[in-house]
């Protein structure tokens, strides 16, 4: 049963009273005039980050070339110990995780290591809603076998353009497909797939299957692990605060260590041979075969201070505040912006929604534009989609209850016919 919820600006204070996980949002630079709804897109630095990012410069500065020995986390290491911090988010062994690099060459990575098409199997099960660059690299990756790409990627179409039923792509899990690779949240509306459904029937046919985790990282609890899952990549600038252009992560399911990365680098080479220099590469029996090349170290650092908070949170308070504010959000777009014509795009139900709000106009993109000037960050996504992300770290119910407040008084006001009807050069 659904909680109920009240309109006034009391009740969203309320619930922040009650909010358990409140403390942390002082954790975090935030802007008084402004509310932050973009973390979805590019999170937030918090003072966590900053501090773990100033010790590795300082390390730098004092240790040089010392440092990858010697540092309070050796660099040489580093990527291991975020890997031990990540592994608790994702329900993975701190061993099947390495933090390299961006997601779209982990992508390469990944696909490079794991389809192998031969007579029978062929083929890549995508569908028609995953964020381009995943399929920019798959296509690139069929180009590399002298495939076609319109005959080896199967693409799972959208009923509606918002979302996709787990059941249909089922259905074209064919004895030709030998890879799936799928999102676990739909970057524009929001749904959350079932993982653990489409795994199970993946390996029922023999397929290998891997998730793009970038709008479920940090936000959702996984359980790769226990799932099965063969693989997945996930950036981690988003939910997880890692600062633009922060490192991604490769996890690779512990029974597949005894492949040869399909991306070979001297940083995969079994570590305590790795200053050998030998010319022939010896893969390190874990996921750290995957990371390539040396790490990024000032990258890397925020990311320590992030993953720290995160596991003293806990990822389940975490998604429970995150569904909570959902609601709350949905709510308050039900019973104060319907009567504008507003529609909700992502799923209702709590285990089929990440961790925003997709919400729906055909003036969205002058509304976005006019919610930025009044100090409400969204973003927009084609062709009609306000994205709205409360993260729950730094986003408390009266900031969701303001955010409602503006877009009634732009749509009140009028204010959105000001703007130009043309997305920004980003959103």
């Amino acid at each position: 049963m659904k909680e109920k919820f009240e309109l006034s600006e009391a009740f969203a204070a309320k619930l922040d009273g009650e909010d358990p996980i409140a403390a942390f949002r002082k954790r975090f630079y935030l802007k008084e005039d402004e509310i932050y709804m973009d973390g979805n897109s590019l999170g937030l630095m918090s003072k966590d980050a900053e501090k773990s990012l100033f010790r590795v410069i300082e390390e730098w500065k004092n240790l040089g070339i010392n440092g990858w020995s010697n540092a309070e986390v050796p660099w040489f290491y580093f990527s291991k110990a975020l890997a031990k911090l990540m592994a608790p988010l994702v329900g993975a062994e701190e061993d099947e995780i390495t933090i390299h690099s961006s997601t779209t060459v982990n992508i390469h990575a990944v696909i490079s290591t794991f389809f192998k098409p031969d007579d029978k199997k062929n083929k890549i099960l995508i569908d028609s809603l995953n964020f381009p660059t995943d399929r920019y690299a798959i296509e690139s990756q069929v180009l590399l076998r002298g495939l076609d790409p319109k005959e080896h990627i199967v693409v799972v179409e959208s009923k509606d353009g918002r979302n996709i039923d787990e059941k249909d792509i089922v259905a074209r899990m064919s004895d030709d497909i030998a890879l799936a690779f799928l999102p676990a949240v739909l970057y524009r509306s929001g749904q959350l797939l079932d993982m653990e459904y489409l795994t199970a029937e993946a390996h029922k046919r023999d397929i290998m299957i891997g998730f793009d985790c970038c709008h479920s990282a940090g936000a959702v609890p996984h359980h790769l692990s226990e799932w099965g899952v063969d693989f997945a990549v996930w950036c981690n600038y988003k939910y997880l605060n890692a600062g633009p252009g922060g490192p991604a992560a490769i996890y690779i399911n512990k029974r597949h260590f005894d492949k040869e990365p399909g991306l070979a680098g001297w940083h995969g080479y079994v570590h305590d041979k790795m200053f050998d220099l030998l010319n022939e590469f010896e893969s390190a029996d874990n996921a750290g075969g995957w990371q390539m090349g040396t790490p990024h170290m000032l990258s890397m650092a925020p990311l320590e201070g992030s993953l720290k908070m995160y596991n003293e949170a806990g990822i389940e308070n975490l998604r429970e505040k995150s569904l909570r504010l959902t609601d709350y959000m949905m709510y308050l777009i039900d019973n104060e912006l319907s009567r504008y014509g507003f529609t909700i795009g992502n799923p209702r139900e709590d285990k089929r929604r990440g961790g925003h709000i997709a919400l729906e106009h055909e003036d969205a993109v002058r509304i976005n534009a006019a919610l930025k000037d009044m100090g409400v960050i969204p973003d927009y996504r084609r062709p009609n989609v306000i994205r709205l992300a409360p993260v729950p770290l730094y986003v408390s119910y009266h900031d969701a209850w303001v955010v409602i407040q503006k877009i009634k008084e732009i749509m009140d006001d009028r204010i959105y016919e000001k703007y130009e009807n043309k997305r920004g050069f980003i959103a």
